[in-house]
């Protein structure tokens, strides 16, 4: 019989290595059964969605009634797959807003990557923080990666914005999105007249470049649609997995906010919910 991963580990004879070894096998043990337990709880609400009773589900799974009942009620909810699974990172832009400046994070995304942060973990995710370069650099074939940045300060996401069927942010003067479905342009009300405080959003996933799975990506046409975003995605979590899961889809957000401190009053689909795998 081969030795199993505990064996291996507890043959280590440096003792600081298998320290560290065991510590990132215990790391991405406990991912998992943090992972097993959203997909199981997943499965039953599927199950009696469908129509099945939970002394049905029990009978089929082998399962008590009470065992239904307490795994539909604890682990983390199954929506939070909406955001991604296990580990995942948060992106967000390095912006230089004068010459020989030093780089800044703008104050409106430190706000929404904080916000995303503890509405992932308090769904049962693992978050690291990170930020795209000045020079938009940034690999996007990872799994679990959520970028807040537009396609102005990174080539890279102005090439995975391009790869949506349906939505394309154009420069036009000012920064629009457009729905190339409708033909309906979404301009911010901070670049019309009268100035207005309402702004707009794009919300997608799209395929990684290498095509061996998505990346989550939103940002506002200005910063209050991006705290817009996640605000949305704080309250309705539940309908947006229920209505995507984690396949791909794309669709533009309307905020409005308090023009005082440009928090938002207001988030919702502006645009129809686009899934991709439906075009």
């Amino acid at each position: 019989m081969p030795p199993s991963d505990l064996d291996k580990i507890a043959a280590i004879d440096d003792p600081y290595l298998l320290l560290r070894v065991a510590t990132e096998r215990l790391n991405a043990a406990q991912q998992e059964v943090t992972e097993l337990a959203r997909l199981r709880r997943r499965v039953i609400q599927e199950l009696h969605a469908q129509g099945m009773s939970y002394a049905q589900i029990a009978e089929k799974a082998g399962l008590s009634r009470g065992r239904i009942h307490q795994i539909r009620h604890t682990g983390p909810a199954p929506e939070g797959a909406f955001l991604g699974t296990g580990a995942i990172t948060v992106a967000t832009p390095l912006k230089q807003e004068a010459d020989n400046a030093r780089p800044v994070v703008a104050v409106e995304d430190v706000a929404a990557s904080k916000r995303l942060e503890d509405l992932a973990r308090g769904l049962g995710l693992t978050v690291e923080l990170e930020h795209v370069p000045l020079t938009g650099q940034i690999d996007l074939n990872r799994p679990g990666l959520i970028v807040i940045c537009g396609p102005r300060l990174s080539p890279i996401m102005g090439a995975l914005y391009e790869s949506d069927p349906v939505l394309e942010w154009v420069k036009d003067g000012a920064w629009t999105l457009r729905d190339s479905r409708t033909g309906t342009v979404y301009r911010s009300g901070s670049d019309s007249a009268p100035s207005r405080p309402v702004d707009y959003a794009y919300l997608g996933r799209l395929a990684r470049p290498d095509g061996q799975g998505n990346v989550l990506v939103f940002t506002g046409i200005h910063p209050q649609g991006t705290l817009g975003v996640v605000h949305l995605i704080s309250t309705e979590i539940n309908t947006l997995w229920g209505q995507v899961a984690d396949r791909r889809f794309s669709c533009v957000i309307g905020v409005e906010y308090d023009p005082r401190t440009g928090e938002p009053v207001k988030a919702e689909l502006a645009s129809p919910l686009y899934r991709h795998d439906e075009d």
